[in-house]
């Protein structure tokens, strides 16, 4: 397996990744929109392919040359691209990574903390909200009886500097803006709604690992620690000269960032375990300190 594929090769999960294994001597070959991303591909010495995540023709094209498929794009919730890939790549054997997101734990708990951590092995019974994320994901890993390769990645709250073109993550600097806008650390509700969270560098190190040594139809969730929203926000007031950190009404936090972003992203638990992974792949994240990354 030296040929990759990978969507959404210019965000922050896919840059790193694909950085990642251009270190490890693998091809890489991208998805993208337009001639000018093209050619910030080239410079990275990677090969791009000009289409979009709906163009059955041209990922099919894509996939052929490809020995794996790793899907990074925004698309948790695209059930249209995740089926055009798993069809392209039905009966060829080769690998498809895929990348889901750990809102799917969420339960709506509008700041309230949940203790509960989820396992590989806990079945999700997920909110309404959240359960066509959790449908793609089964509907993933049931393509392994298709002969391919399957395999989910659920990352939780990411941080630090991707190595790719984009180099931050979406909640935490997202906080940190809000918050320079409204000049204090903001949480929501009573902010003790727990994330768990892992650095951008050790994630990727994950998607390497599962591409070498995971088994079909493998689920992995990734986390190396936690943190409550209010923790964070605590955290940004000291670290950016903010008045103290304060509490503003979840209706600001789905105005502000989507009922998804606000409900789920900001308000809802998000805790589980990565024991699996560690045990299996043998990954070993260094990082485990959101708080030095703000």
């Amino acid at each position: 397996m030296k040929r990759v594929f990978i969507t959404g090769i210019t965000g922050y999960i896919g840059g790193t990744v694909a950085r990642k294994l251009l270190d490890k001597n693998y091809s890489v070959a991208g998805l993208v929109r337009n001639e000018d991303s093209a050619e910030k591909l080239r410079a990275l010495g990677i090969e791009p392919i000009i289409g979009n995540i709906h163009d059955e023709a041209v990922l099919e094209a894509a996939i052929s040359q490809a020995d794996a498929i790793i899907h990074t794009a925004d698309s948790a919730d695209d059930a249209y691209a995740a089926d055009s890939m798993i069809n392209a790549l039905e009966g060829t054997g080769k690998t498809f990574i895929f990348t889901s997101g750990s809102a799917i734990f969420g339960g709506k708990e509008n700041g309230e903390k949940s203790n509960f951590v989820y396992t590989e092995d806990i079945p999700l019974d997920p909110r309404l909200e959240m359960a066509s994320r959790v449908l793609i994901n089964n509907y993933v890993l049931q393509s392994a009886k298709k002969d391919i390769r399957s395999i989910v990645i659920v990352p939780t709250m990411v941080y630090g500097e991707g190595l790719g073109p984009k180099k931050d993550s979406i909640q935490l600097p997202a906080l940190i803006n809000f918050s320079k806008e409204k000049g204090f650390g903001v949480y929501f509700g009573k902010g003790e709604n727990i994330w768990s969270n892992l650095h951008i560098e050790d994630l990727a190190d994950l998607y390497v690992l599962a591409l070498e040594k995971a088994k079909s139809g493998a689920l992995y969730y990734a986390e190396n620690g936690s943190s409550t929203i209010r923790n964070l926000a605590e955290n940004i007031s000291r670290q950016y000269n903010l008045q103290p950190a304060q509490s503003v009404s979840i209706q600001e936090a789905v105005n502000t960032f989507g009922p998804a972003g606000g409900y789920f992203g900001f308000a809802s638990n998000s805790l589980c375990n990565s024991d699996k992974a560690k045990t299996e792949l043998g990954w070993k994240p260094q990082y485990q300190s959101i708080e030095k990354f703000i």
